[in-house]
C-alpha cells in the first residue's frame, strides 16, 4: 500500500484551520453542556415536568438535530467554501434559540423552542469536520480528535459557566442572555475562518456528489458502522440526559456539587481524545473502539451500582475519558471507509446515526418513572455492551500511518 502524501496546497493554513474550528467547537460545548447538564434539570423542577416528558425535550432536541446535520452534510461538500458563513450561522442560531428557550411559558412551547435547540450546533459538525479531515488526511484522528478535544474543554466550562450565572439570575434569564455571546462568538469563528488560506472547492455539481454519496451508501462496511454508532448512542443519551436529573434529585447534590462532578469528568476527556486519536492512527481504529466501548458499558452500569460519593465521583470521571473520545474515532474510522469522499457527508452519516437515540431518552425516561432514574444507567450500559459485540464483528481499514509503516516496512 501507499503511503498518503499531502501536498503544499492542502497544508497550507491547516494549523490556523484547526485552530478555529477547535476554538468554535469549545464556544458550543459551553451552551450544550450547560443546557445539559444544568439547566435542563432546572427546567425540568421549574416547570414540574416528568421523566418522560424531560425524555421527550431530549428527543424534539435530537431528532431536528438529525435533520440538520444531514443537510449540513451536503451543504459542507457542496460548498466547503463557505465553512465561515456555515459555522456563524450555527452559532448565531444556537443563541437565537436559547433564547427563544428562555421565553417559553410551558411545557408544550418548550416542546418546540427545544426543536430549534436542536438546529444551531448540528449544523456546525459537518462542515469543520470535514474540512480537517480534507487537511489532514495523513493525520485525520489525531486532527478529529483535536476538534474533539475543543468540545471536551466547552464540556469542562459549560456546567461551571451554566452554575455560575444561576447563582446571579434565573435559569429563564441565563438562556435569554446567552443570545449575546453566541452572536459574538459567531462573528469571531466566521473572520477567523475567512483567513484560512488555501480555499478548497467544493463538490463540482450536486450529480457528482449524488453519485459519491450511492458508493459511499453501497459500502456494507459503512452501513454497519453507522448501525453501530446509533447503538452507542442510544446507550449513551439516556446515561447524558438522567446522570445530571440523578445527581440532583435522587442523591440532592447542589447545582455546584453537579457541575463539578461533571466538569472532572471532561478534564479527562481533554487529555483523553488527542491520546486516543494518535492511538487509532498508529494502531487502527478497531483496536481503540473494541476496549473502549467495551469499558464505557460497563461504566454505565457501574453507575447504578456506585454506593460511596467517591466511587461515583471516580465512575463519572472515568466516563469522562470515553464519551466523546469514541465519537471522533467513528467519524476517523467512516473517512477511512470513504477513502476521501464526500467528507462532510460522512461526518453527517455518523452523527445522523444518533437518530435511533433520540427515542432513547423517552424510553429512559418511562424506564426512570417506573423503576427509578439509576435504572436508566443499566439499560444504557447494556446497549452500549451490545453494540461492542456488533463492532467486533466489523472489518476496518487500515488508517494512513498503518499504510505509511507497512510501506516503509
Amino acid at each position: 500500500m501507499r503511503a498518503v502524501r499531502v501536498s503544499e496546497e492542502v497544508r497550507k493554513g491547516r494549523n490556523q484551520l484547526a485552530a478555529t474550528v477547535v476554538l468554535g467547537h469549545a464556544i458550543k460545548h459551553i451552551y450544550n453542556s450547560g443546557l445539559q447538564s444544568i439547566l435542563l434539570p432546572e427546567i425540568k423542577l421549574g416547570l414540574g415536568l416528568s421523566a418522560t416528558q424531560l425524555g421527550t425535550l431530549a428527543f424534539s432536541r435530537q431528532a431536528t438535530g438529525w435533520f440538520s446535520t444531514v443537510g449540513a452534510g451536503y451543504l459542507g461538500d457542496r460548498f466547503a467554501n463557505r465553512a465561515s458563513l456555515m459555522l456563524g450561522t450555527s452559532l448565531t442560531l444556537m443563541g437565537v434559540s436559547f433564547f427563544l428557550a428562555g421565553s417559553a411559558p410551558t411545557y408544550w412551547l418548550m416542546f418546540l423552542a427545544m426543536l430549534l435547540v436542536g438546529v444551531g450546533p448540528s449544523l456546525y459538525h459537518p462542515p469543520a469536520i470535514g474540512a480537517l479531515s480534507r487537511r489532514f488526511p495523513d493525520k485525520r484522528g489525531f486532527a478529529i480528535s483535536l476538534h474533539g478535544t475543543g468540545g471536551s474543554v466547552g464540556e469542562v466550562l459549560g456546567p461551571l459557566v451554566a452554575a455560575g450565572a444561576l447563582t446571579f439570575l434565573m435559569w429563564r434569564d441565563v438562556l435569554r442572555v446567552s443570545v449575546f455571546p453566541a452572536i459574538l462568538a459567531a462573528f469571531v469563528i466566521w473572520a477567523m475562518m475567512r483567513s484560512v488560506p488555501g480555499e478548497v472547492p467544493g463538490s463540482s455539481s450536486a450529480r457528482s456528489y449524488l453519485s459519491s454519496l450511492t458508493t459511499l451508501l453501497r459500502k456494507r462496511t459503512m452501513l454497519l458502522l453507522v448501525a453501530v454508532t446509533a447503538l452507542r448512542s442510544m446507550g449513551q443519551s439516556s446515561v447524558q440526559v438522567f446522570l445530571p436529573v440523578y445527581l440532583r434529585e435522587d442523591l440532592d447534590f447542589s447545582i455546584g456539587k453537579v457541575a463539578i462532578y461533571l466538569a472532572l469528568a471532561q478534564v479527562v476527556g481533554v487529555v483523553a481524545q488527542p491520546a486516543m486519536g494518535f492511538l487509532s492512527d498508529k494502531f487502527g481504529r478497531k483496536s481503540v473502539l473494541i476496549p473502549a466501548m467495551g469499558i464505557l458499558g460497563l461504566l454505565f452500569l457501574a453507575l447504578a451500582g456506585a454506593g460511596s460519593e467517591l466511587r461515583l465521583l471516580l465512575t463519572i470521571m472515568a466516563l469522562g475519558a470515553f464519551l466523546y473520545s469514541l465519537h471522533t474515532i467513528f467519524i476517523a474510522a467512516a473517512m477511512d471507509i470513504a477513502g476521501g469522499e464526500i467528507q462532510s457527508t460522512v461526518v453527517s452519516l455518523i452523527y445522523g446515526a444518533s437518530f435511533l437515540g433520540t427515542v432513547s431518552p423517552i424510553i429512559a425516561g418511562v424506564i426512570a418513572d417506573n423503576y427509578g432514574t439509576s435504572s436508566t444507567f443499566l439499560y444504557g450500559g447494556a446497549v452500549t455492551l451490545v453494540a461492542t459485540v456488533v463492532l467486533a464483528l466489523l472489518k476496518l481499514p487500515k488508517t494512513a500511518t498503518q499504510m505509511q509503516e507497512a510501506s516503509g516496512g
